[in-house]
């Protein structure tokens, strides 16, 4: 169990710290998803990893318990907002499907805020509502359910910033 003052890391580093291709995937996911820093994508890899590890174990796997298993885990992913209608749908699963599911990306993509680091600066800053629940982490992942219910408070007015599409006509 440990002291909850040392916390265990919840992702892995990578095996190799200098890899060009690496680093230029994970500069192209931070500015697409408009992340702090490359650990939210290791956080998110490993959690993706943990998932398709549960669901390769499954596969091999056979029995009642394994069924329901298998259930509960495809059951789980299409929570989240994902489809998955087997095991081998989430072994299928990406990184971006993941990054996608996060409140963040949700508030951007909902036209909520201009852009990716705007819908961050609004949670970050206690702006954003989900099921009328104040929530601030912009990690948090957002459920199929949910994502219906995201809002910002009504006090706060967000600027639409002029996008390629109005320039064009203007």
């Amino acid at each position: 169990m440990g002291t909850p003052r040392k916390q265990r890391r919840k992702f892995e580093r990578p095996t190799h710290p200098w890899r060009m291709d690496r680093i230029t995937e994970e500069k192209e996911l931070c500015t697409r998803f408009g992340l702090k820093n490359r650990k939210e994508i290791w956080k998110a890899k490993s959690r993706l990893a943990r998932i398709r590890e549960q669901a390769r174990k499954l596969l091999a796997r056979e029995g009642p318990d394994a069924d329901k298993q298998t259930k509960e885990l495809v059951a789980k992913i299409n929570t989240w907002g994902m489809k998955a209608g087997n095991l081998d749908d989430i072994l299928a699963l990406n990184i971006d499907m993941l990054l996608e599911r996060r409140l963040q990306t949700v508030l951007f993509r909902k036209g909520l805020a201009a852009t990716p680091m705007q819908a961050r600066q609004l949670i970050a800053h206690n702006h954003v509502y989900v099921k009328n629940h104040r929530v601030n982490v912009p990690g948090y992942i957002v459920l199929a359910d949910e994502e219906i219910t995201v809002r910002v408070a009504d006090d706060i007015k967000v600027e639409k910033r002029a996008g390629k599409e109005e320039e064009a006509t203007a």
